[in-house]
Parts: structure tokens; C-alpha cells; sequence
């Protein structure tokens, strides 16, 4: 008699724990920043640091209502599974952004809001567009070029990290050696083009300055020789005599 009643109470004990476990996994957030525990949905709203007092986190419908009031798309968002939201009013209108957990649920959820939209006509119109993962509803927008200004500013950023090897790390090292050897090489031909360079313009200058000397030696000549400078015999006598001497008396 004991042993039916120990295996339900350890049942009703295994149904509780897991019931909380659900309940902590639908209020626990998919991405939270490592910095300031603010989590990452509410920094990809447009001036997330402005909006951020006038937003509202969630993952159930009854704070979208209280936020954005009664809109027949709400019937449509499933926050089982992990799926967030973040809404905050902006002057171009009321924005809403829903994230899902997975691409496959995000393209399903894309398709029922479109066709949800498509099929009733509301007054002021809704403008929606799927970004990535998210969702992104305009409420009570003024115009459509206002809404979209608006829904241009939301970026979809994720980082994608391998829980094993990288299956691209081949690929990735080999374009790495590539890019490597590419700057390798033209740096080397740049270092080899400015030396060559360098040389041609240092012989240029020392053989301009070489000139101008020998240029300059040649006008204090007061006699020409064709001999070029050179010590010669004075048998014809035409040569200016000078003060130097080449043998002593």
C-alpha cells in the first residue's frame, strides 16, 4: 500500500517541478546582454536608450493589450517556445516586435500575418514586415513613409557561435593565408619599387652636384687644357706658369 502511494506523490512532485520549470522557461529571456542584463530585443528598437522607459517587455498577450489595446493580429502570436516581444510608441506610431527562436516559425508566423492583413482592411492601416527572426508591426502610423522610416531603423543582428569545430574554419584559414599572402606581396613590391626609386633620384642628385663642382672647376681654369686638368709637359710654353711645384729645387 505504500509503494502506490509513494509513486504518486513522487508523480505529483515530477508534474510540479516540470510545471515550474515551463513557467521559468516562458518568462526567461532568449538573449540577454552580458553587460547590463538588459535584454537584446529592447536594444534593437529604434534609440533603445531613449525607448527603453517607454517600452514594454513581454511574452504573453494580455501586456501587448494593455500597451497597444486590442489588435486582431494578437491572435496570431504564439509566445510558446521561447517567442519574446518588445513594443514602444514612437512619433511615427506605435511599434511592435515580435521574435521568434527559430527561421521556421518566424517564415509560418509570416505567412498567417500577411494573409491575416490582406484580409481585413483597417483604419489606420497596420504596416508589417518580417526582418530575420522578427516580426515588426507599425501601429497607428501617420503615413506608410513614416512607417517604413521607421521599420528601416530596427537591426537584426544574431552571432552564431559552434558548439563544435566550425565546419568552415578550412575555407575561413584559407582565405586567410590568401589575404596574407596578397598583402605580403604588395607591400614587398612596394618596399622594393621605393627603394629603386629612391636610388634613382639619390644618383640623379649627387651626379647633378658632381657636375656643378666640375662645372664650377672648369670656369676658374685660366687657361684651357686638353688634358682635362691633367698634369702635362709645358714644352710649347703656353701654359700659365703657377705658385705649385712639383720637384723641389
Amino acid at each position: 500500500m505504500r509503494k502506490p502511494k509513494f509513486a504518486k506523490v513522487l508523480s505529483v512532485i515530477c508534474v510540479l517541478f516540470l510545471t515550474a520549470c515551463g513557467i521559468f522557461a516562458q518568462f526567461k529571456s532568449q538573449e540577454v546582454s552580458e553587460e547590463d542584463g538588459i535584454p537584446v530585443l529592447i536594444k534593437h528598437l529604434p534609440d533603445w536608450e531613449n525607448a527603453r522607459n517607454r517600452a514594454t517587455y513581454t511574452n504573453n498577450t494580455n501586456d501587448l493589450r494593455k500597451a497597444l489595446g486590442d489588435r486582431a493580429v494578437f491572435e496570431l502570436i504564439d509566445f510558446a517556445g521561447g517567442t519574446e516581444a518588445v513594443t514602444a510608441p514612437y512619433d511615427a506610431g506605435k511599434l511592435l516586435i515580435v521574435e521568434y527562436t527559430s527561421p521556421q516559425i518566424s517564415i509560418e508566423a509570416d505567412n498567417q500575418f500577411k494573409q491575416k492583413l490582406a484580409g481585413q482592411t483597417q483604419n489606420p492601416p497596420v504596416f508589417y514586415r518580417r526582418i530575420g527572426n522578427y516580426s515588426a508591426f507599425v501601429f497607428d502610423a501617420n503615413d506608410e513613409i513614416t512607417a517604413n522610416a521607421l521599420l528601416d531603423q530596427i537591426k537584426y543582428e544574431k552571432n552564431v557561435q559552434w558548439l563544435g569545430e566550425d565546419p568552415n574554419k578550412q575555407k575561413k584559414y584559407e582565405h586567410y593565408i590568401a589575404t596574407t599572402m596578397a598583402d605580403v606581396f604588395l607591400s614587398t613590391t612596394i618596399w622594393i619599387l621605393s627603394g629603386v626609386g629612391i636610388a634613382i633620384l639619390t644618383g640623379v642628385v649627387i651626379g647633378f652636384l658632381f657636375f656643378r663642382s666640375r662645372d664650377r672647376r672648369r670656369i676658374a681654369m685660366t687657361a684651357f687644357s686638353d688634358a682635362g686638368g691633367m698634369i702635362r709637359l709645358n714644352l710649347d710654353e703656353l701654359t700659365a706658369q703657377t705658385s705649385d711645384r712639383l720637384l723641389n729645387e
